[in-house]
């Protein structure tokens, strides 16, 4: 049992919309969940009206003194691509496109080995753990090598984050039309078989889960369409997730409409992928009649604001998304189409995107927090996460308000945590385990030793890419 007591602000998103933000505040997790939230004079009242064995409890009870924190509900990161912090800053200094960007690097992530996968996966999880990241989906869609969905696993559950891994997929190479090189494409029938045993491994449908699978086939332009229709058959079989990117660039709508004769979503519909068991990463380009379509089938949508940037590939309509009532999350996604791992940070730019896009009040701080918080729970279908209330997951992250990054900042705490200088946590609380306390780390002492051996790995790469 945990009791976070005099939090400077307890700040949460509400279901109807808006949020309750609680000043001298108090909440207590009790195994994976929250069993209240409520400010201290009601949490004196709560303790005093419990019977003798439970008040044991909590005077056994770990405390942790939150009066100089802003308290929130862990963040939900609904898209990545973990394996790409070994390949930061190759394309993106060069400001090259998206097609462009992937055939520079499909040669390099061709040497990607088991180690790399397990090592690149701790590495960016840490990152985002730091970040203000409870619960991390990732996408990972070629398996040279030796290389499995099963290592980065390892490392999530190692770590301690929830995580919502995809068995991606590659299949429909040059030779075929497609856009990867064939060397990284997998035969179909191998694809499907590994989704069945991941599936059947892996999955755990229960609340609270901290390990969820999903099938993700990469894209319309390196799968082929059987590919998509037996993923969503398999999917639904078995009652998990489907992932894939979509919309993301002008260049993708030109493919699809060339070898498809369709756009990217009418292309998807066909296939199958509609419902509020599928969210498509980025939908930069979608028209109105897209909208309505995603909004009308409950389908979800992961807003990448910072790789949609840095690629030059657009910026999502998300005001439009969200005034439609289309579910709408945040991802960092990979990184090396946007060289970091920082879930606050999306936060903060997702804002200033849509204030760009349409008018200085398109978004406010508020909303652009709800997006990490239950907009992310809602793309994933987790009613046990993304607010903090009793009965939900104790996932729960703090950050500091007496620094020198939000000095001045006392008018509006909550919203200084956006419009400032996006920091790391204080305090993060995953199913009930602190993993982060007073911004340290716990579970992981040697991240030197992290950072030297996943460059070792990433140079090695690139020497047996030929580019070193």
């Amino acid at each position: 049992m945990i009791i976070v007591k005099d939090i400077c602000l307890l700040a949460t998103p509400l279901e109807e919309g808006g949020w309750l933000e609680l000043p001298n505040a108090a909440l207590v997790t009790q195994g994976p969940q929250i069993i209240f939230q409520g400010s201290m004079v009601a949490f004196n009242l709560w303790q005093q009206g419990q019977d003798a064995k439970f008040q044991q409890d909590l005077a056994q009870a770990s405390i942790i003194n939150a009066k100089n924190l802003v308290i929130l509900p862990g963040f939900i990161n609904c898209h990545h691509h973990l394996y790409q912090t070994l390949t930061r800053s190759i394309g993106t200094h060069q400001g090259l496109k998206l097609f462009d960007w992937l055939k520079l690097l499909y040669p390099i992530w061709a040497e990607l080995t088991s180690e790399a996968v397990y090592t690149s996966a701790k590495t960016g999880l840490i990152e985002l753990l730091l970040s203000g990241c409870t619960t991390s989906t990732d996408h990972l869609y070629l398996y040279p090598n030796d290389s499995r969905i099963d290592d980065e696993i390892a490392a999530a559950q190692e770590l301690g984050i929830r995580f919502h891994p995809t068995r991606g997929s590659m299949s429909l190479g040059e030779s075929q039309g497609g856009l990867p090189p064939d060397r990284v494409c997998e035969a179909e029938k191998v694809i499907l078989e590994d989704c069945i045993r991941v599936i059947e491994r892996y999955h755990d449908a229960k609340d609270f889960a901290m390990l969820q699978i999903g099938l993700a086939p990469c894209s319309p332009f390196s799968v082929s369409p059987d590919l998509m229709r037996e993923s969503a058959l398999l999917a639904r079989h078995y009652g998990v997730k489907l992932h894939t990117h979509l919309a993301e660039t002008r260049d993708e709508d030109d493919f699809c409409l060339s070898v498809f004769g369709k756009r990217p979503l009418d292309y998807a519909e066909s296939l199958g992928w509609l419902g509020e068991d599928v969210w498509f990463a980025h939908m930069v380009h979608p028209s109105d009649k897209d909208i309505s379509r995603l909004a009308h089938s409950h389908s979800g949508v992961c807003h990448c604001p910072s790789s949609n940037m840095i690629l030059a590939s657009g910026i999502a309509p998300v005001r439009k998304m969200l005034d439609h009532k289309v579910k709408v999350a945040l991802g960092v996604d990979g990184s090396a189409s946007n060289d970091g791992n920082h879930m606050l940070g999306e936060v903060r730019q997702s804002m200033l995107l849509q204030r760009v896009l349409a008018t200085a009040d398109a978004m406010s701080a508020r909303e652009a927090l709800s997006l990490a918080t239950l907009g992310g729970a809602k793309v994933l279908g987790r009613a046990d996460l993304g607010s903090l209330e009793a009965g939900k997951a104790a996932d729960i992250i703090g950050f500091r308000l007496d620094d020198l990054y939000h000095a001045g900042a006392i008018s509006d705490p909550l919203a200084a945590l956006v419009t400032c200088s996006p920091q790391q946590v204080a305090l993060s609380i995953v199913n009930g385990q602190v993993l982060i306390e007073e911004g340290q780390f716990k579970r992981d002492q040697h991240l030197s030793q992290l950072v030297s051996k996943h460059n070792s790995l990433s140079l090695n790469m690139l020497k047996r890419a030929g580019l070193a």
